[in-house]
């Protein structure tokens, strides 16, 4: 499943409040008989109850269906004050006015498959060190370290092997430039939760990704059930 965090308030004046939005899909079921994914939109509470719920089904994963749901949440007088997603690619630029801030868990678990846990390379082991700041300290030193990293391994990352076959060259550390470019194109979006502090934006979406994660071991526990009365235990398992 992908997901969204997202805080909102009804009234600029209001107490913020989190809110998540995601999507459960069934990949077995849906080759096996066809059957469409669950978009669920969880999406207001007071006191701390959810009170209002909608369902709907989709066919897949988009980006669309992320706005979808935002502008709906909008025409119901909500304001959307900001978002912390994952990595999907072309999500985090889908909203243009909502300060959008990448889940820093997401960001260092992309650089941990490019490099693994445990890189032989002492260039990527270092980087991996920077990384591992990543959520430990603030916009600036973080920069700074990613920085002095690149300095000190520029040459080494536009070092060049040449194919004895076609004579054509190639990057030699291709998955090390691979981790590095997803940093850099990544960071406008990295410490979104450290520019506008005054939001108290999560830097991780790991409060509701352990609520996902719940969700589907108790699906999984359940495997049987209809596409129906999985849609009755989504519902009641949100409003817990």
């Amino acid at each position: 499943n992908s997901c969204l965090i997202f805080r909102f308030a009804v009234r600029k004046s209001a107490k913020p409040k989190v809110c998540s939005f995601f999507i459960h899909k069934d990949r077995k079921k849906e080759a096996k008989n066809n059957q469409k994914s669950i978009l669920v939109i969880d999406n207001q509470y007071v006191n701390n109850r959810l009170v209002l719920q909608r369902s709907y089904y989709v066919k897949s994963e988009t980006n669309a269906l992320y706005i979808q749901g935002i502008e709906e949440l909008k025409t119901q007088g909500f304001e959307v004050l900001a978002i912390v997603c994952d990595g999907r690619k072309g999500l985090i630029t889908s909203f243009k006015d909502i300060p959008v801030q990448m889940c820093q868990f997401h960001q260092s678990a992309i650089i941990r498959r490019y490099l693994t846990k445990k890189p032989k390379l002492k260039a990527a082991q270092e980087l991996m060190e920077v990384v591992d700041l990543l959520t430990k300290t603030d916009k600036e030193s973080f920069i700074g370290a990613l920085s002095t990293w690149f300095e000190k391994w520029e040459l080494f990352l536009n070092e060049r092997t040449i194919n004895e076959n076609t004579q054509k060259s190639f990057y030699t550390h291709k998955k090390l430039r691979s981790a590095y470019r997803s940093l850099k194109n990544n960071l406008p979006w990295l410490f979104t939760w450290y520019d506008n502090y005054d939001l108290q934006i999560p830097n991780t979406t790991n409060a509701i990704d352990g609520h996902f994660s719940d969700l589907k071991n108790k699906l999984r526990n359940h495997n049987g059930l209809s596409i129906e009365r999985k849609k009755k235990f989504i519902d009641e398992f949100l409003k817990a």
